[in-house]
């Protein structure tokens, strides 16, 4: 039997954040590669000074090609110094152009290395979003950046995932007022049909699968809002019919208390903060984005780059240690 490597491209993020001192107290615990071979896709300096940042030298082998990573072993950490077209040094602690050219560098050729099958999955640390559109991105996020960068014509969802608890949602980026006009059955049925088979694909066997509905008390039998019974139940009754164990819609403010105490470990929401505020009271220094519905994982840790703490050494690495957890078991045989 031929055994699949498991070999993770793995970026610093914005170079003015926490995300070096991260990728070096994740990889100080030899535990975390002892499954894989990773590639650092970085300038070596950066790398360096995360070492510095976190009291914790990275040990790595420097390669002269990306490639390098396919003849890697288990447990090996190379290093390909990349940095673009970027020149000059990098602002600390500030969102800069050159920080985000350089990471929209390094996310390219790690989504292109992944696309040609070199590596199996991409862990990130934090990104900036001002830097990112300072050099020059147009998106609202990383992940239609990420699909327009790959020309992916599928359904896509930011999942977000903390401890046992998996959340999608139907509409993220937009003014609360627009929401209920972009939702849909079919919208519905295909967000927990992604849900579904992430969680499937990261080996998750029971999985109970729940719909948030969108207004207070799931609209009291439309006293004040009918979009339960029009448009989220027929979604959930598509799901169904498509082989998928939806069940609700439950009422907005009590389906994370059903999840916490262990009948839901899937929520799918309507909107950005109904499932983010609740996700990160739960756990902010636990969660982890998994970038829903590409053709192979890409993941980081769900919080931004905490320009606050930059330097102190004080970064927990908990966060970034999970999503780079999920990138080895969703990207392994």
């Amino acid at each position: 039997m031929i055994v699949k490597k498991n070999r993770v491209a793995l970026i610093l993020g914005d170079p003015a954040g926490i995300g070096p001192e991260l990728v070096a107290k994740l990889l100080a615990e030899k535990k975390n590669v002892a499954d894989a071979s990773v590639l650092l896709i970085a300038d070596r300096a950066e790398v360096d000074r995360g070492g510095e940042i976190a009291g914790l030298p990275v040990s790595y082998r420097m390669v002269n090609s990306p490639d390098s990573i396919s003849d890697a072993e288990p447990g090996e950490v190379l290093l390909f110094h990349h940095r673009g077209d970027v020149t000059g040094p990098f602002a600390r602690a500030v969102a800069s152009e050159n920080g985000g050219a350089y990471t929209l560098a390094n996310l390219k050729l790690a989504l292109d290395l992944a696309a040609s099958g070199v590596v199996d999955s991409v862990c990130y640390a934090p990104l900036n979003k001002a830097s990112l559109h300072q050099a020059g991105m147009t998106q609202s996020d990383e992940l239609h950046w990420f699909v327009d960068y790959l020309e992916h014509d599928g359904a896509i969802s930011e999942v977000n995932i903390m401890g046992g608890v998996w959340t999608s949602r139907i509409t993220s980026h937009v003014a609360l007022k627009d929401v209920a006009g972009l939702l849909t059955p079919e919208k519905i049925a295909i967000s927990a049909q992604l849900l579904f088979n992430c969680m499937r694909d990261a080996g998750q066997k029971d999985i109970k699968l729940g719909v948030c509905g969108l207004n207070p008390h799931n609209g009291d039998d439309g006293a004040f809002g009918s979009e339960e019974s029009e448009i989220i139940e027929p979604g959930i009754a598509l799901a169904r019919d498509w082989g998928i164990p939806a069940k609700g819609p439950y009422a907005p403010d009590t389906v994370f208390v059903r999840a916490q105490e262990g009948e839901l470990n899937a929520v799918v929401t309507m909107y950005h903060d109904q499932g983010q505020i609740a996700m990160k009271l739960m756990g902010f220094w636990q969660g982890v984005t998994l970038n829903g519905g590409l053709d192979f994982p890409v993941v980081s840790p769900a919080h931004g780059t905490a320009f606050d703490i930059y330097g102190t050494g004080e970064a927990r690495v908990g966060p970034m240690q999970a999503a780079f957890s999920l990138a080895k078991e969703m990207g392994g045989s």
